[in-house]
């Protein structure tokens, strides 16, 4: 089965050669929508396909992933961004997802970003392939994404989204705020973006509204979880300390735990000097499962370092150095440069003789 490789691009001349070097081997169709790059992306998009199109940006990214879609003349679609790298192991995965097209109508892959070190900050997964007869369209003028139909095949096959520069910081606001000033409406999952987006450019009582708003909806309940924990951190930038708590507690009753809001337990019970509830928490947020295929975002800090290198300091508070060492042991196979974790290992040498 053939499979066309539909991207959009503008002013990636530093990453875009990167990308589609990678997809080389893979793509049987590369098609490039231009949607105004004034840095020569386009010759470097023909230097691999002669299938480059320009299109007028109207503020609109489900605009120009559709279009791009439209392009394809391939079985299945897969859609990529100019920073994102496939390893040469998982374009063999995806290489042979290909020959299983029989399979499934849609196929998730993981969505990875990483450190400088190479090591996963966050891990979700994303709607990626697609069979094109059956004409997936994109929704969303901003995060815009595909719903899911017919059969659905999740692979452990990654995709590494690797910026090496900053996104503007205002245009996915400015976006959503064009749409509101216009009287369109958003719906749920707009909704769930727009506060993110507030929040993410500190308008945090704004965000608040929208967010609070968008808990009364019948949104996903991920997104609601997610959603919570951005009002317990807006709150808290707010000084409302007791809104913050209950919105922390909140988060439990729409999704299953996740880890940063059992470390953010873990630290009120030690900021209290309560440490056998402060262990409890930090350990049930060491040991909660990461489920990537139930679709919510899962920060890899909170899901291992973060809470070993606090179990450490617990024990060690506790008298229970050997348990501390363990844990900070832990926490440094996981990020063995980091700053607490190297100050904690001198610590155990030089005042328990522990290495």
């Amino acid at each position: 089965m053939t499979l066309s490789v539909c991207m959009i691009v503008k002013d990636e001349r530093e990453v875009l050669a990167r990308c589609l070097e990678c997809v080389r081997s893979l793509a049987d169709e590369i098609i490039v929508v231009d949607t105004g790059s004034q840095d020569g992306s386009q010759d470097i998009a023909r230097s691999f396909t002669d299938k480059v199109y320009p299109f007028e940006w109207c503020d609109d990214f489900s605009a120009a992933r559709n279009f791009s879609f439209e392009k394809a003349t391939c079985g299945l679609v897969m859609w990529l961004d100019a920073d994102d790298v496939i390893a040469q192991e998982d374009v063999k995965k995806l290489c042979a997802l290909k020959e299983r097209m029989e399979e499934y109508d849609v196929a998730f892959l993981q969505y990875v970003t990483q450190d400088d070190d190479g090591r996963d900050v966050l891990r979700y997964v994303r709607e990626r392939i697609f069979r094109r007869c059956m004409g997936f369209k994109w929704k969303g003028a901003v995060h815009e994404a595909i719903e899911p139909r017919g059969r659905i095949l999740y692979s452990d096959a990654r995709i590494l989204h690797k910026k090496v520069k900053p996104a503007q910081p205002m245009r996915n606001l400015r976006i959503y705020q064009k749409i509101i000033s216009k009287g369109g409406t958003l719906d749920v999952r707009g909704m769930f973006y727009y506060g993110r987006e507030l929040f993410y450019n500190g308008m945090y009582a704004e965000c608040t509204a929208v967010l609070t708003r968008f808990l009364k909806s019948d949104g996903w309940s991920e997104n609601k979880a997610e959603a919570c924990l951005m009002l317990y951190d807006a709150c808290s930038a707010l000084g409302d300390n007791e809104e913050a708590t209950r919105f922390l507690l909140k988060s439990f009753e729409e999704a299953p735990p996740k880890s940063r809001a059992c470390c953010i337990l873990g630290d009120s019970f030690y900021a209290r000097g309560d440490l056998p509830s402060a262990e409890y928490w930090y350990r049930t947020a060491a040991a909660l499962p990461q489920d990537i295929n139930s679709g919510a975002f899962i920060d890899c800090d909170y899901s291992g370092f973060i809470p070993y290198i606090r179990l450490c300091v617990v024990y060690d508070r506790m008298g229970d150095h050997k348990k501390a060492f363990y844990y900070n042991e832990l926490a440094g196979s996981i990020k063995p440069k980091d700053e607490s974790y190297l100050y904690n290992k001198q610590y155990f040498m030089q005042r328990h003789r522990l290495i």
